[in-house]
């Protein structure tokens, strides 16, 4: 015989709120709470540097793999707008890793940002960042350097901002999946560096680096097709 469950109310009807969204139902965004699920994150974060080579902005990504699972992405793009938005009211950083449908990717008959974009657009940035335990950035734009640090979902310590006499520009993001939300996080090298090659060969000219931490060294790949599918 079945087993009864508690009674089913107008008081048995939830919402989920901020990370909660992400963090409790990782299948509904990544399509798995596992490995899967956790190599998605991964690409969602990947995803976005190769928009901006897409839009004529950097020509090389580098992805590094460290020993305790963490993931690093660094692209020599523009560097994403983090600063305030008044037409928003707001901070973009807020609505770049803390909103979902969130981004500068639904234009796509003005002529400007996006007009082809890969990855879950609005929502891979922000997902990872809520399916992190922890997540950090850096981000170098318009004469200035901007840190952020994540916690579980959460900004500790605000927007942290700095001049930055440097020529270059871009968006370095580290982070470690939460095991609390994927039941692995640990990705298979030779993945990562398939999708990279992959992405090689369908991104003419932009190069791909990846670097996996091994004890105290690093061991580097790049894959890079002048010519492309051709």
């Amino acid at each position: 015989m079945p087993k009864k469950t508690a009674e089913y109310t107008n008081e048995s009807i939830e919402k989920l709120e901020g990370p909660d969204r992400v963090r409790k139902r990782p299948g509904v965004i990544f399509g798995s709470d596992g490995i899967d699920g956790c190599s998605h994150s991964v690409f969602e974060i990947v995803s976005n540097s190769i928009d901006e080579a897409r839009e004529g902005y950097g020509n090389k990504i580098i992805v590094t793999k460290y020993s305790d699972n963490s993931y690093e992405v660094q692209d020599f793009a523009r560097g994403a707008p983090v600063d305030f938005n008044t037409k928003q009211n707001c901070y973009n950083w807020e609505l770049l890793f803390c909103e979902l449908y969130a981004g500068g990717k639904y234009n796509k008959n003005g002529g400007s940002n996006y007009e082809y974009s890969i990855g879950l657009n609005g929502l891979g940035l922000c997902a990872t960042q809520f399916a992190s335990e922890y997540m950090d950035v850096e981000i170098k734009r318009d004469g200035f350097k901007y840190n952020l640090h994540f916690e579980k979902g959460y900004n500790v310590g605000g927007l942290q901002k700095e001049p930055y006499s440097g020529r270059d520009t871009g968006t370095k993001i580290k982070w470690r999946p939460d095991i609390d939300v994927f039941t692995e996080i640990d990705i298979s090298a030779d993945l990562l560096k398939d999708t990279l090659r992959r992405q090689a060969i369908v991104n003419a000219g932009l190069l791909f680096q990846f670097r996996e931490q091994v004890g105290s060294r690093f061991e580097t790949s790049e894959f890079i097709y002048k010519d492309g599918i051709t």
